[in-house]
């Protein structure tokens, strides 16, 4: 796919001859908002100023940071004034986040954080309100955080600023997003991974990162990594990045007038904003050759126009600056008064009048609309999301004719689907993952679309479903394709990650984030819901054939069910058809975190699509073909199974207890949506207690076979009340490179231990089977002894199928099951 610009959204403008009155245009934008950074920071009341500063007008609380916040004032209105010359659609995103007065600040100026706030008025009492609400009981976070209008980036999460950035210029062909790196999160491995998205932009299809390198030297206590080495040793890591370095720096000088200071940054900045409009159309006309793409180096102090010093220490330019730097201010008299000097030095009696609204001169900044940073559509996503149109994938489906009656591998099958996804929505779709999209067996989607690369490419012998433009984006870097996805998701398109399910814990901290996104803007009424982050998590922890103990830790469920239940949902289809039916609907929801767990071998499938649909709609229900109770009787034993090689267990168990104990009345339920366990009040999808007993009874024992670790199910069913009889196997930390069977008994999940628990849970089987019992413990002896000798499942477990069909298995878009194992190294 080729997608091209209009060269009219990127205007190459030359650099501007600003006049005196521009310039002073500048300086007062920028100390009006450093003046009201530092007025959130500190003030109650008083907020212009009217009467001499005394304590009580001083929060009794000082929360924030002021440290990095001069330097993104100044780079916001230096934006502003180039975006209102272009007309360029930007959003600013910002690693240093801790900086958030700034931006509030900045949006307040901007007239956007009145409209969305309709009591933080644009005169001396919404002045006070804003003021007030700042890191304050019932009020707002000192982070840039969802509340802040322009914002997509959670000032939290250290080292995603620019893969945040290059996930929202993805198919935004007209948007350039300015990106600004803190010199403290430029040392987090995840953003010098993130350096490296440069080449995996398509120039024509895309819109523009500019990073924003902010220098100020120091982190909470220690000076940073890139403000000590020398300026050619960071130019020559930039260059090395594929990046032209342009340096600047600002207020060291003491001599040097703050409007030359301005008239300086003004002029690199159109620069390199010429420089941008070069090369886009340069694409425009075709050249889709990678560009040596500009970046900013921003050196400025820490604390920028704070206090030279403190208590005769110095603080504006050292790690002083970071947070508060007149901690006392309310508690001594030396330190309220530096704070009303410092807060007069900004001179608030030039910038606003004597309502307290911005004098219209300093107004006359900012651009109008959706021009503003803060307004930009791009930053509240949901507002530009459209509906995927998706193909309906009951078309996809495996022939079942009878349980057993198929073999599949399920991520195959919803690739062939996925691929129809894509050919429907080619600008709106991408999928991400770490160099696994083939190896999670999703790789019919190269049939619609390549992977997106701007490196060198050395040829189709090699370089197999490389192109300068495809809607996969696969980088060895999990932190940055979540990111990249985050970025996609937060400005409105729609994706999935895939990822082995051992590895998806390197990105605990940045799904932790985008969660808490999701729960607090679920909560704030301008912010448009977005489409959900979904993640397919293959090469689980049961079928880990040859990777071994390393790629097995099915523990990410734990991690995301800690989260406010209206955000998240697990699923665990059991074949292929549960997993088409159960992808649909992941990408047709909005606001949630959807983790869907399905092993990539083939395997039985065992519902047909009608089936599927209806079970998937359920949640969970009874397989009345797999259980042998009878109709209007209380079945003397529950089993249970949630995902497929648990399933696959506990049907084998169903199949040995028909055969050898007939008369005994089995149930066997599946679970498919993990949160259905859960009481109705506890999660949106949580069972009633009348639902739960009905499937799992109050009174009989529940042998349960899970994918994960099994305290979860405890967790999730600890009020039900029948939990006394509940027995839960699953993943216990036990495992090796070894066989598949081997490896579901190390851990007791296997079918002759299931059949043990029902004999040792069940009233009466204990004396009247103990033979059953013994023959189960020898085959669990001879199992083991197989793989030791052969290396390889023991026949009877390799070649089993439900007994209703016999040898009859038909192949869907895999090897038979008899027998198959994964001997490629695309596990690796």
């Amino acid at each position: 796919m080729t997608t091209t610009t209009s060269t009219s959204a990127w205007r190459a403008t030359g650099v501007a001859e600003l006049d005196q009155a521009d310039l002073e245009r500048l300086d007062r934008w920028w100390r009006a908002a450093n003046y009201l950074s530092v007025g959130q920071i500190y003030l109650l009341d008083n907020p212009l100023l009217r009467e001499p500063l005394t304590r009580d007008h001083v929060k009794p609380r000082l929360l924030g940071h002021w440290g990095t916040t001069p330097g993104l004032t100044f780079l916001y209105a230096h934006l502003s004034r180039a975006i209102k010359a272009r007309e360029q659609s930007t959003i600013y995103i910002t690693g240093p986040g801790h900086g958030g007065p700034g931006l509030v600040a900045s949006a307040y100026l901007e007239g956007t954080y009145s409209e969305v706030y309709s009591d933080v008025t644009q005169d001396a009492e919404g002045m006070r309100r804003l003021f007030r609400q700042f890191s304050f009981p019932g009020g707002v976070p000192s982070h840039v955080a969802p509340e802040t209008p322009g914002s997509i980036h959670e000032g939290g999460e250290l080292g995603y600023a620019l893969s945040h950035a290059y996930g929202a210029a993805f198919d935004n062909p007209d948007l350039l997003v300015a990106a600004v790196v803190g010199d403290g999160e430029a040392e987090t491995g995840p953003l010098a991974t993130s350096w490296h998205s440069n080449k995996f932009l398509n120039p024509a299809q895309d819109g523009v990162v500019l990073p924003i390198l902010h220098l100020n030297g120091y982190k909470i206590a220690n000076p940073t990594v890139f403000d000590r080495i020398p300026q050619d040793e960071l130019r020559d890591l930039m260059v090395g990045y594929g990046h032209r370095p342009y340096f600047f720096e600002g207020g060291y000088d003491r001599d040097e007038p703050p409007l030359e200071v301005h008239r300086r940054f003004a002029a690199l900045l159109d620069e390199v904003l010429d420089e941008i409009a070069a090369i886009k159309a340069r694409a425009a006309d075709g050249d889709l050759a990678r560009p040596r793409w500009p970046m900013i180096v921003f050196r400025t102090p820490k604390g920028w126009s704070g206090p030279e010093e403190i208590d005769g220490k110095k603080t504006t330019g050292s790690w002083r600056a970071h947070q508060v730097p007149l901690a006392s201010a309310r508690d001594t008299e030396e330190h309220l008064r530096t704070l009303e000097d410092w807060l007069r030095s900004y001179r608030p009696e030039e910038l606003f009048d004597d309502d307290g609204r911005l004098v219209d001169d300093v107004a006359s900044l900012t651009p109008e609309g959706h021009l503003r940073m803060s307004d930009n559509p791009h930053a509240n996503g949901g507002l530009l999301l459209h509906d995927l149109r998706l193909p309906d994938f009951r078309d996809y489906a495996v022939d079942v004719p009878s349980p057993g009656g198929a073999i599949a591998e399920a991520p195959r099958v919803l690739g062939r689907w996925l691929t129809d996804v894509i050919r429907r929505n080619p600008d709106n779709f991408r999928i991400f993952g770490p160099d696994e999209t083939a190896s999670n067996r999703l790789q019919a989607v190269y049939d619609a679309t390549d992977k997106q690369w701007n490196a060198e490419i050395v040829g189709p012998e090699v370089d197999e479903h490389l192109a300068r433009a495809g809607r996969v984006m696969e980088m060895l870097s999990e932190h940055q394709v979540q990111g990249w996805l985050e970025g996609y998701l937060l400005t409105g398109r729609h994706g999935l990650m895939n990822s082995y399910e051992a590895f998806i814990h390197i990105v605990d901290s940045m799904f932790n984030q985008h969660a808490k996104w999701l729960k607090v803007t679920n909560h704030i009424p301008w912010r448009r819901p977005i489409a959900s982050l979904n993640y397919l998590l293959s090469s689980h922890v049961w079928r880990q054939d040859h990777n071994g103990f390393s790629h097995q830790d099915p523990g990410f469920i734990d991690h995301v069910v800690n989260k406010k239940a209206e955000i998240v949902r697990v699923y665990l289809p059991p074949d292929a058809n549960t997993l088409l039916s159960t992808y649909d609907h992941c990408l047709r929801s909005r606001q949630y975190v959807n983790v869907v767990v399905a092993g990539k071998q083939p395997s039985p499938q065992f519902l047909s699509m009608d089936e599927a649909v209806a079970h998937c709609t359920r949640g969970l229900g009874i397989w009345e073909w797999a259980g042998t109770e009878v109709p209007g009787e209380d079945p003397d034993v529950v089993l249970a199974a949630a995902g497929d090689v648990p399933t696959l267990e506990v049907l084998a168990a169903a199949d040995i207890l028909r055969r050898e104990l007939p008369d005994l009345k089995v149930r066997v339920v599946n679970v498919v949506d993990l949160m259905r366990l859960q009481d109705e009040r506890e999660h949106p999808h949580g069972l009633s207690d009348t639902q739960f007993d009905g499937l799992f009874t109050t009174d009989r024992p529940i042998i349960f076979a899970y994918h994960g670790y099994p305290w979860l199910i405890h967790r999730l069913t600890y009020r039900r009340t029948g939990h006394a009889n509940l027995h839960v196997r699953g993943y216990k930390e036990e495992g090796t490179t070894t066989t598949p069977f081997d490896m579901v008994m190390l851990n007791d999940v296997d079918r002759y231990h299931l059949v043990i628990d029902v004999i040792d849970r069940v009233d009466g089987l204990g004396q009247r089977h103990a033979g059953l019992r013994q023959r189960m413990v020898d085959a669990r002896i001879r199992a083991r002894a197989w793989t030791r000798e052969h290396g390889e499942d023991i026949p009877e477990v390799r070649d089993w199928v439900w007994p209703d069909v016999g040898q009859t298995a038909t192949e869907e878009g895999g090897p038979q099951y008899a027998g198959a194992q994964d001997t490629g190294g695309d596990n690796e």
